[in-house]
Parts: C-alpha cells; structure tokens; sequence
C-alpha cells in the first residue's frame, strides 16, 4: 500500500499543478482582456499608477458595452456647460443626472485610462443620451459651438456689422459681407417688399442670431432682412405713409435718429425736429451724414469721426447733409425698431434745433429759434 506521505505528496502535486494552470490561465485571460481594451480604447496613460493599471482595464472590459452603446435612444439634446476648473469627477457627476450617461464612476476610469480627463474643455455644448459615453467624451473635446451668434448693434453701418461677422465663427469674409451688402442681387429687395435701393445699408436689421457655423452669406442676409419684414408691420408702414415717407425714405430718416439719439424715448422728439424742417426746407445739417460721408477715421479708428471740424462740414458728398437738400441718398446706418416708431409717429412740436445737454446725461436741449439754440450751449 502508498504510503501517507506519498499519498500526501502526490495531492501536493496536483493542487500545484492545478494553481499553476490557473494562474496561467488567469494570466492570459488577463492579458487577452488587456489587449481587448486596447483595441476597445487605444493605449492606457502612463499617468496611470500601477494599481490602476491593473484595475481599470478591467473595469472597462467588464462594462464597455455601457460606455460604447447610447444611453437611450429617446430624449432630445440638451445644454451642457463645463466651467473652467470644474473636476472630471463633478463633471461625470452632472453627465449622469443629466441622464446623459448610465454611469459617472465608469466614465472616470475611461477618461483617467485615456488621459482625457485632461482634455476635457470648458464651454456650453449640446449633448444627447442617443450618442454613447464615448462620442459624449469626444464632443466635450471641442469647445467650439455648433452655431455662431452674430450681432447687429443699432446704429452700426456695414463696415461694423462685417467686422462682427467676420469673427463669428461663420466662414465669411468681412470683405464679402461688404460687398453683397452694398452691391445685393435685386432678388433681396423682394423680402422687404421694395425696388428703390442700391444697397441693404439700413435694413439689416438690429438684434442677434444664432445661425449654424457653415452657413453661407446668402442665408445669413436673408435671415436679417427677413426680420425687418416682420418688425416693420403694416402699422408703421401706414405710420411713414402719413408723414408722407416712402418705406426707403422712412428707414433715411430714422437711421439718422438712431445716430443723434442716445435716450429711446428722446427720439419721437428728435425726429420732429427733422420733420420741422423738412416741411420748410430747410436742410437737415446732420452731423451723422458727414460722419457716414467720411467713412473711417483712421485717427480715432472710428467709423464716426467725433468731434468733426468746421473743415469737415464742407465735404462735397450727397451724403453732406449741410451742403445738399433733404434726405441722404441711402440710411447711414442701421436703425432699431424705436428709432423707426419714432419717424412714424413722431412728437408734435415746434422745435427746429437740438443739442447734447451739458450734464452728459445723454439727453438734448431742444430750441424753437437759433438764438435759444446757440444760448444752449455749454460754452
């Protein structure tokens, strides 16, 4: 018979035998598990340490289905901001409240593993749970908007609202911004409804727009001029039909306010003073159509020249409201929807003259005759 100790012995062997088949095995599941990840998620950080390196890919192993499918596939997109120096944890945090992902901790050993957690940008981004955990990641990598957002300030001419456009986001050179707005094809004078202009100075109408980045001039135009239709509704339109005003020479006039007033509600008394004088003939004498006529100044870098001198009240253009009868050729700027009010329904005064207030409270003097006009002065 075998002795115990053989017996003993021989039991020995096997278990060890059977640890080391194993470990073997476990070694290369690992190791096979390893390479699955790497092809899964490219190459572990080397800022990983070695606890982690061991734990996180098989963490990701375990769940990648989780982090490589979409959330839902209902739900629509939602805004989502990063604010500068916000934790990859906290961010993760917030993604899964959002419903946006199915697990924060899991997304943090991925980014940790790639090293994206610190790639992550600051900024608002549209994210939706239709895209998985890992197109989420990739849209946070890029901070740069979907849409861009123009402004059109009241009171800017072309040459402002190009430079804003410019550097918007939108592929569109300032240049040719200028040049479709001062030269449009006749195709743009039917969005509002008229036949009479040389160029879109005026009608591009105030306020912001959100507009996709790859959109093109043509859209970008037909979108502004589009809201000066819906602004200028059949009210006002009557409003300049019974000043006597064409549409054309309604947006003149009230681009002329929108430069002289500073205070909304100064303009109806603003505009008054040029229906005054108009109805006597008397020139308009402007400072704003000499600005416009001047163009840049390269010394204040400034599209209105201010102050102006006497010298510059002699330009010779049609524009030179000092030299030439009534109404410039075209607006000089872009005029807001309470400078346009203020031309169809103007104040009912005597005025002929106004001046800035000497308090810089933006408000004006008004005055019947020259003499209380020059007794207004600050000098």
């Amino acid at each position: 018979m075998m002795s115990n100790r053989k017996k003993g012995r021989r039991v020995i062997g096997v278990l060890i035998l059977f640890l080391l088949i194993a470990g073997l095995t476990a070694v290369a599941t690992y190791l096979l598990m390893m390479r699955a990840v790497r092809v899964e998620f490219g190459q572990p950080s080397k800022n990983l340490s070695t606890v982690q390196r061991m734990v996180i890919p098989a963490e990701l192993f375990i769940h990648r289905r989780a982090l490589t499918e979409p959330t839902s596939l209902f739900g629509e997109e939602q805004s989502f901001a990063i604010s500068e120096g916000e934790s990859v944890a906290m961010i993760c945090i917030r993604l899964e409240g959002a419903g946006l992902i199915p697990d924060a901790e899991l997304l943090r050993m991925y980014l940790l593993y790639t090293g994206l957690d610190r790639e992550l940008k600051a900024g608002q981004f549209s994210l939706g749970p239709q895209t998985s955990p890992v197109e989420i990641v990739t849209s946070l990598l890029d901070a740069t908007p979907k849409d861009a957002i123009i402004t059109i300030l009241p009171g800017w001419r072309i040459e402002e609202v190009a430079a804003n456009v410019a550097g918007s986001g939108l592929t569109i050179p300032a240049e040719a911004f200028i040049e479709a707005a001062y030269h449009p094809p006749q195709g743009y004078f039917a969005l509002v409804s008229l036949t009479d202009l040389t160029s879109l100075e005026g009608f591009l109408f105030p306020g912001t727009y959100s507009l996709p980045r790859e959109s093109s001039l043509d859209v970008l135009l037909v979108m502004t001029l589009s809201e000066f239709n819906t602004q200028v509704d059949p009210t006002l339109v009557e409003g300049f039909a019974r000043q006597g005003l064409t549409l054309t020479d309604a947006v003149k006039l009230a681009s002329i306010v929108e430069r002289e007033a500073v205070l909304d509600e100064e303009k109806p008394l603003i505009a008054s003073v040029f229906f005054n004088r108009l109805e006597i003939g008397m020139r308009l004498e402007t400072d704003p159509t000499v600005q416009y006529a001047l163009g840049f100044d390269e010394a204040t870098k400034s599209w209105w020249k201010s102050p102006l001198s006497l010298n510059d009240l002699t330009i010779n253009s049609p524009f030179n409201t000092y030299l030439y009868d009534a109404l410039p050729p075209t607006p000089i700027c872009n005029p807001d929807l309470e400078s346009l009010r203020a031309v169809a329904f103007p104040a009912n005064t005597p005025y002929y003259y106004f001046r800035a207030a000497c308090d810089e409270s933006g408000r004006h003097n008004f005055a019947v005759t020259f003499e209380e006009h020059l007794n207004n002065s600050c000098d």
